[in-house]
């Protein structure tokens, strides 16, 4: 008997959606089928433009949440081609981040659940991170509990970091508490920099950081923001770290190279900090997320976090791009099952909480 959930995922590094299918009729989360859908630039472009205050901001989110929803609604057409004979229980849906303010006491990931839910006949789960922040939490990061449910072991001191647009990390000691929370920047400035510089999306491999040199005077003015000093839970997205606050850091006379060594720098260096602080005795490090792909990355990382194991969570059975999607899947699950999906030490909430708000499919009356 199988138990298949969706989890559909589409992060700060606004590349577009990934989607699993899952089986968790045994609870531990079982691989049926994966897809990814590119978002169309016009789409990305407002996405990203949502970021920030602009004229006519709620009929554009709006309208950006339903084309959102209708790509979503391919993604799981996508799923459902892949497996025809299995029935999908519900779609764990995370939504696109536009705004993230706990401190406010909200945050905003557009979907349009009803629409997602017509479309395609399923279940939707979404609005995870409402309901934690509601408590008093940060409403991320969500994913630790996740980390904890299906990589922790009794073996080892494991850390788990998840390196996207931010990037954030799970400590999952073999005894004690499980914590988690935001390091910083991941891959966004990275990718913002080399799309304003050499019109790509992201710097493969790091080969365009390569061929620069760390610009440590930077790196410092970099690392000197507030953020990093913060103590957790905490947790970032681009409201803080953007196109705007790298400019305020430059002098102008930059070589373009030199920066994005200097990124990637910052993103090598905070993680490597936060788990010296934070996790310490942590034996092994396994990275997910599309930075997990950057070797010059991984080779910063290994470098500054030796002699621990550095691996991608591919070793564990969770192809490293697909943790997130897999994630909110679970987080699903755990709605439907009436369990709660947030973990207070990492988020900071007063407690546990059921997440998500839920969109029933029509069924026959």
């Amino acid at each position: 008997m199988t138990e298949l959930f969706i989890g559909l995922m589409s992060g700060t590094s606004l590349d577009g959606v990934d989607g699993v299918l899952i089986d968790l009729a045994a609870n531990v989360p079982r691989h049926v089928a994966h897809n990814h859908q590119p978002f169309p630039a016009a789409l990305r472009d407002e996405l990203l433009a949502l970021n920030s205050r602009g004229e006519n901001e709620l009929d554009r989110a709006a309208r950006a949440a339903n084309a959102l929803s209708k790509i979503y609604a391919e993604t799981v057409a996508a799923l459902v081609a892949q497996n025809p004979h299995g029935s999908v229980r519900a779609i764990g849906c995370h939504g696109q981040t536009v705004r993230h303010q706990p401190a406010n006491g909200y945050t905003v990931q557009i979907v349009n659940g009803a629409l997602l839910a017509e479309l395609t006949g399923i279940d939707v789960v979404c609005d995870f991170r409402s309901r934690d922040i509601a408590a008093g939490g940060e409403g991320a990061p969500l994913v630790p509990a996740f980390h904890q449910a299906v990589f922790a072991t009794a073996a080892a001191h494991r850390v788990i970091v998840n390196i996207g647009g931010i990037a954030n990390l799970t400590d999952l000691p073999a005894n004690g508490a499980v914590t988690g929370f935001d390091c910083g920047p991941g891959n966004m400035l990275m990718d913002a920099w080399i799309g304003r510089h050499r019109g790509l999306p992201f710097d493969r491999d790091g080969a365009w950081a390569a061929e620069g040199h760390v610009l440590e005077p930077l790196l410092a003015r970099l690392r000197g923001d507030a953020f990093f000093a913060r103590v957790p839970p905490k947790s970032s997205g681009r409201d803080l770290f953007n196109s705007a606050w790298l400019g305020q850091h430059l002098d102008g006379g930059e070589n373009p190279a030199d920066v994005q060594a200097t990124l990637l720098a910052l993103t090598a260096s905070t993680i490597a900090e936060d788990i010296r602080r934070h996790c310490r005795g942590a034996a092994e490090i396994y990275l997910c997320g599309g930075g997990a792909r950057n070797t010059l990355l991984v080779k910063a990382l290994a470098t500054q976090l030796a002699p621990a194991k550095i691996a991608v969570t591919d070793e564990l059975g969770i192809h490293a791009e697909f943790v997130e999607a897999t994630a909110f899947a679970w987080l699903a699950h755990r709605t439907l099952t009436s369990r709660a999906g947030n973990l207070p030490s990492a988020t900071g909430a007063r407690g546990a909480r059921i997440l998500g708000a839920v969109y029933q499919a029509q069924s026959d009356l």
